[in-house]
């Protein structure tokens, strides 16, 4: 049996795919990182329509694709695709759904409009991630979340999903990142996000704004461990999560020095 640990990024964003923040460049240089620290490692992000297929060589994973995410009584098919990181022997895995990832912007429209279903798309995207690990039969020991529309999978590893053997022994790291936008989610996204029975209102509590920050501050309640992955976050954010006791926190290194990511994933993963 593999002693290897195992650790997951799920993120918005990850170069070469997607670059909308300076972090999706530490995403990737992360999980290098961790690769060539003998660990496994896997990604998971969504097919946004701005990626392009042929050029970074996905393909879909036939095995995997099929799964349906039902979020309030409504079913949502995922097709599953996968790409290898170039220059890294490791896997990108995408979520795909014809009506929430393949249009060709990412948060809003040719208007510059903030899409109306942007919560219903990061419920999807949270639920369809942990369903598709569930698939793998892959248990994580380290789940790093990084991005806004990630922000719910901690709460949800500790409550919707808290009875999946997947999930008994993982860890979560969240990492706080820049601020992107200012609009809402909305009032039904606080419907829509209790997606079975243990989500209930001390999980929703944190994210009652339905802001970018509302979603940075439940990512981080939920979350084993903090990152700060900007170096202007939230002022409040910043005083509210960087002296959190019984909690690591690892501040944000201008330098790019990422090797106390490794330990932090060490510490957690033992």
């Amino acid at each position: 049996m593999s002693t290897k640990k195992r650790i997951l990024f799920i993120a918005n964003e990850m170069s070469p795919y997607l670059e909308m923040t300076e972090f999706a460049e530490t995403v990737n240089k992360l999980a290098v990182l961790s690769n060539e620290n003998n660990m496994e490692v896997r990604c998971i992000m969504p097919r946004f329509g701005v990626i392009n297929e042929r050029r970074h060589r996905l393909h879909e994973v036939v095995r995997l694709s099929g799964i349906n995410v039902t979020i309030n009584h409504d079913d949502y098919p995922l097709i599953i695709k996968v790409a290898s990181l170039p220059n890294a022997r490791l896997q990108v895995y995408f979520l795909d759904n014809e009506d929430f990832f393949k249009r060709k912007s990412v948060f809003v429209d040719e208007h510059d409009e903030f899409f109306e279903d942007n919560g219903l798309r990061a419920v999807l995207f949270c639920k369809g991630a942990l369903e598709t690990v569930k698939k793998f039969g892959w248990p994580p020991d380290i789940i790093h979340c990084s991005g806004w529309m990630t922000g719910l999978i901690p709460m949800y590893i500790k409550s919707a999903y808290k009875r999946e053997p997947v999930f008994s022994n993982s860890k979560v790291v969240y990492t706080i990142g820049e601020t992107t936008f200012s609009d809402k989610l909305g009032e039904d996204f606080l419907r829509i996000l209790a997606i079975n029975d243990n989500v209930g209102k001390k999980e929703i509590e944190p994210f009652k704004d339905t802001t970018n920050i509302a979603m940075f501050r439940g990512g981080a309640s939920f979350a084993d461990a903090i990152s700060f992955g900007a170096g202007n976050p939230d002022k409040k954010l910043a005083d509210e999560f960087s002296k959190v006791k019984g909690k690591p926190i690892l501040k944000f290194n201008p330098e790019g020095d990422l090797t106390d990511y490794l330990q932090l994933y060490g510490d957690l993963a033992q």
